[in-house]
């Protein structure tokens, strides 16, 4: 296709095209045509890779904080100029809409001049000490760091692999997914063009279990920090334990969404059913399980079928879409596959349940009711565009079932009682709570999860302390 870019890898600042290596398929979900060839890494490639990342730390760490602060913010507003042709490319590779891709980019720019403030922001502390002796606290960035990010957010996955990374201090290497690889090159090629030196960010595809082997073997990577499933996160903090690397993990979720019965109905439903479908439900954050006190329940879920059923999907190139297909072709298969589980264990199916037609990924918006929680989709993240709605007896069975599970990455309540707020703030376990808002997500703030969805954060300070080790020091 003309207009998507072509593919490279970028190790020490060159371009690294085909030329004899093994080459995977990139598809446009939207109607299964091949995009593209992109190049796989060899394993001279990651060792290539790896010596440079070590050299490219030393280099980086000793840059100045002001100077790693302006090439940042460099490279956020080449991020702005170039959102147009960096949307094109993620809605080809992705699917979704033209609008939130640019979107997509545009917030990866703004996360990305919050980190370069923070390269001046990293302080130490002096401890109180008796006379004549002295003791201070410094953190220095911990070293290279290895990166794995997911396909559902091709620009903003990548640039919390390495932006906290490259304010602290760290030398990178990337590896966004081979299923959108366009979206994060361009954003390491940004990057560079603004002056981060190329051994210091480099971006590498291949095999995800055979990259990921060889760059965790390696003793020069001393962070690794991944966006995915439980199941991976899992592997990789074993991989990653025979060396004592630092991670953090942002891993699946299955947010709660608590409604109560004094909520603002239109604004919860409004907001919550544009959240729901969102990039088709692909969001780890996305609100899935929802919690609605009894005596609302059929008026909750009329008004949210209703909505749920204006929801445009079409091709994210069409103007007026609001949801595209689904990322890959085995998507829709998987959410058909958990409704068809909850359909048999006595729920009830209000609305969808099935592909859109026979090109590309599309599935409809679909919602569950009264759905058991014996249920395959009550227990493991479905991913896809289906929504859960079930009635509740009041708040402590609420906040008992949003607990239930072993993830705890976004959750979702809707009331204007400002104590049960209190309560609930204290009492549900996630990392993220939105109380009457869909946003879980800032620049400032930290970003991750507890349990089974993982841990550490993106985001914010925290995202930067990250990447970073304390060092005391004690004179006597």
């Amino acid at each position: 296709m003309s207009n998507y870019p072509e593919l490279k890898m970028l190790i020490g600042g060159s371009a690294i095209t085909g030329d004899g290596r093994d080459t995977i398929e990139v598809k446009n979900p939207a109607n299964g045509e091949t995009l593209a060839a992109l190049p796989s890494a060899s394993t001279a490639d990651l060792d290539q890779a790896l010596e440079n990342a070590e050299k490219g730390f030393h280099e980086w760490r000793k840059t100045s904080a002001d100077k790693r602060e302006a090439i940042l913010r460099k490279a956020a507003g080449l991020l702005k100029e170039r959102a147009g042709d960096i949307a094109e490319a993620l809605t080809y590779e992705q699917g979704k809409p033209l609008a939130e891709a640019k979107g997509e980019t545009m917030y990866s720019a703004m996360l990305l001049e919050f980190y370069a403030g923070e390269c001046k922001r990293i302080y130490g502390r002096t401890l109180v000490r008796p006379e004549g002796a002295r003791a201070e606290v410094q953190y220095h960035p911990v070293g290279p760091v290895a990166g794995f990010s997911a396909w559902n957010f091709p620009v903003l996955n990548v640039m919390r692999k390495i932006g906290g990374a490259l304010a602290a201090g760290c030398s990178t290497i990337v590896k966004p997914s081979e299923e959108t690889p366009a979206a994060g090159i361009a954003l390491v090629q940004a990057l560079l063009d603004a002056g981060v030196p190329g051994d210091v960010v480099q971006c590498v595809f291949g095999v995800p279990d055979e990259v990921s082997r060889h760059l965790l073997a390696s003793p020069i990577i001393r962070k690794v920090t991944f966006t995915g499933s439980t199941e991976v996160g899992k592997h990789l903090s074993k991989l990653a334990a025979e060396d004592l690397k630092i991670t953090t993990m942002e891993l699946g979720g299955h947010a709660p969404v608590l409604v109560f019965e004094d909520a603002d109905l239109d604004k919860t439903l409004d907001t919550m059913v544009a959240n729901k479908y969102r990039n088709a439900g692909q969001v780890c954050v996305s609100p899935t399980r929802f919690l609605i006190e009894e005596n609302i329940f059929e008026k909750f879920r009329d008004g949210f079928v209703e909505r749920a059923k204006a929801v445009k999907v079409g091709n994210g190139w069409e103007d007026g879409t609001q949801m595209g297909p689904m990322a890959s072709e085995r998507g829709p298969d998987g959410v058909a596959s958990k409704i068809a589980d909850a359909k048999d264990k006595g729920a009830n199916l209000a609305l969808g349940g099935e592909r859109i037609g026979n090109l590309g990924n599309f599935f409809e918006p679909s919602v569950l009711t009264e759905v058991p929680t014996d249920a395959e989709i009550m227990n493991e993240e479905p991913f896809g565009p289906v929504a859960i709605l079930n009635p509740m007896k009041g708040e402590d069975a609420m906040i008992e079932e949003a607990n239930r599970l072993p993830y705890g990455l976004a959750a979702y309540a809707w009331t204007n009682d400002v104590a049960r707020r209190r309560r609930l703030a204290a009492e549900v376990e996630a990392g993220m709570l939105a109380i009457n808002t869909g946003g879980v997500s800032a620049a400032d703030a930290p970003f991750g999860g507890v349990k089974w969805s993982g841990h550490g954060s993106e985001d914010g300070r925290e995202g930067v302390m990250a990447c970073m080790v304390p060092k005391t020091i004690h004179e006597g």
